[in-house]
């Protein structure tokens, strides 16, 4: 069991296909379910009377193992079964014939005097509204004052794109089997899991996961290491396009968090009229003129020393000055990172920003962003995940679609989604420090996708360190403790010793 993996529905109905036909009986499947879902209810909450409000699938077959299991340690037990217990099948029948008390049909009025319910309604299959009775069991659960432990995914939440179907059950605590399903991170159903335990059942075999949870064991080991060795060219040069006189912050925060990831050089290339204001805030970042894209040629070209990557769009300006010297860096030899400006500049003419893109180049759209420049790529209801994919395949490159769960697509269909960002980054120029992370990291030889995955990793551990009131500004100030985390953890028989982001999972 890999804690990262991150299993689509389909792929955990596989999983389960493929240990079942191994010789692993889907009964003992479901009781290793229901025994975990028991033994986290009576470890995470003091003793109190349970109510267990089972489906009539395999997901309520768990929740009639967990209530047995509960019952047989003495505490108080009531079964609410929604739905016929006549139609009952398979496993699901078996686990409510195990159970030795009553199983009563759902009423909302038989929650009253539960201290905690467990949520064994429905599981990772769902894929219609909930309505009718289901509805109002829901509604119930979410009125009454007991906490809840959701059995795999909290009841109403679609699996594959966290997704709200028509009513879902706001749990908190969820309990998933063998692997994070893309709801247990993709807002809004994440919200709605509260604390999440992932559990071995017995499941070995399936098809690897091709989606995982952000964090540093992805990634690591393409980590750029500061070494004896190092040459700032050695370390890669970042070249950031600066806009007009009255635009200049963007690119500085960019170039500002190139440098403070350890890119060995960075250059801001900036119009003339706009060169006073930088050069009145810029020391370690280098300045040069380059008013079109004949000079931002000209500049790339002479920048031979080191690995070089361009970041283009921050506070640019959209229209054809931008568009032509975003596609002078798609032509050069210089790597690149396209944010903002630079992707609606291509809103009406995609094609000749897709037809250019190399497949290690990354592009980090926000929603508004993304909107414009892959309208139609993908279906509406696909969700977030399968919308980065799809927009990944369609452009060819590392797609890095921001928000509170950005996920990172590259175009053989391998994807990430990142978990560790705090709200407080929801502040202007935030973007813009990303970018820079990103070209920062490939400046110094990580690929386009590892790259994207770290940069938006520290991007987020960083926001936790400046933590609440920070501006855009102190996200690379909060790089070197963020660094000496990751790259020095102390010792881990010592206390506070996770490395950064470990345990701060929403």
């Amino acid at each position: 069991m890999n804690p990262l993996a991150v299993f689509s529905s389909d792929q955990m109905r596989a999983a389960e296909a493929a240990a079942i036909n191994g010789g692993l009986a889907s009964a003992a499947l479901m009781e290793t379910a229901g025994k975990h879902v028991a033994e986290i209810a009576m470890r995470a909450w003091s003793k109190r009377p349970v109510a267990v409000i089972c489906g009539p699938g395999a997901n309520g077959g768990d929740g009639f193992v967990a209530a047995r299991i509960i019952a047989e340690a003495g505490w108080p037990v009531k079964v609410l079964l929604a739905g016929d217990r006549d139609k009952l099948k398979g496993d699901a029948k078996m686990m409510a014939g195990l159970y030795e008390g009553d199983i009563a049909p759902f009423a909302p009025q038989l929650l009253n005097g539960a201290g905690l319910i467990i949520d064994a309604l429905f599981g990772t299959g769902l894929s219609r509204a909930v309505e009718g009775n289901a509805k109002t069991a829901v509604d119930a659960v979410n009125a009454h004052p007991a906490p809840v432990l959701a059995v795999d995914i909290p009841s109403g939440v679609s699996a594959d794109d966290g997704a709200v179907l028509g009513a879902a059950i706001n749990a908190a605590r969820t309990v998933a089997f063998h692997a994070k399903k893309p709801a247990h991170l993709l807002f809004p159903g994440r919200a709605l899991c509260g604390a999440l335990d992932v559990v071995d059942i017995g499941i070995t075999e399936g098809d690897p996961a091709n989606t995982f949870e952000n964090h540093p064991a992805i990634w690591g080991g393409a980590f750029p290491r500061p070494s004896w060795r190092d040459h700032k060219y050695g370390r890669g040069h970042v070249m950031c396009l600066s806009g007009g006189a009255l635009n200049t912050g963007a690119a500085r925060l960019a170039a500002q968090g190139a440098l403070r990831i350890g890119a060995g050089l960075v250059t801001m290339l900036s119009p003339g009229e706009a060169a006073p204001a930088h050069a009145a805030h810029l020391t370690a970042i280098m300045l040069r003129e380059a008013n079109t894209a004949v000079d931002i040629a000209a500049h790339l070209q002479a920048s031979e020393k080191s690995r070089l990557i361009a970041v283009a769009g921050p506070a640019a300006g959209v229209g054809a000055e931008t568009r032509d010297k975003t596609l002078t860096i798609l032509k050069s030899g210089a790597g690149a990172v396209l944010d903002a400006d630079a992707l609606t500049s291509f809103a009406d003419d995609t094609g000749a920003l897709f037809s250019a893109l190399r497949p290690d180049d990354v592009l980090t759209p926000h929603t508004g962003e993304f909107a414009r420049l892959f309208a139609g790529v993908a279906q509406p209801d696909s969700g977030k995940l399968e919308t980065a994919r799809a927009a990944s395949a369609r452009a060819g490159c590392i797609i890095v679609l921001k928000g509170p769960d950005t996920v990172i697509a590259a175009p053989d269909g391998r994807a990430i989604i990142n978990a560790n960002a705090p709200p407080d980054l929801a502040t202007a120029g935030a973007g813009d420090v990303l970018a820079g992370f990103i070209a920062g990291l490939k400046a110094q030889g990580m690929s386009g996708f590892d790259a994207a995955a770290a940069g938006v990793w520290f991007h987020g551990a960083c926001g936790q360190t400046a933590g609440p009131g920070l501006t855009a500004e102190d996200l690379p100030k909060a790089v070197p403790p963020v660094l000496r985390q990751l790259l020095n953890p102390q010792p881990q028989n010592q206390p506070d010793s996770q490395p950064a982001g470990e345990g701060r999972r929403s």
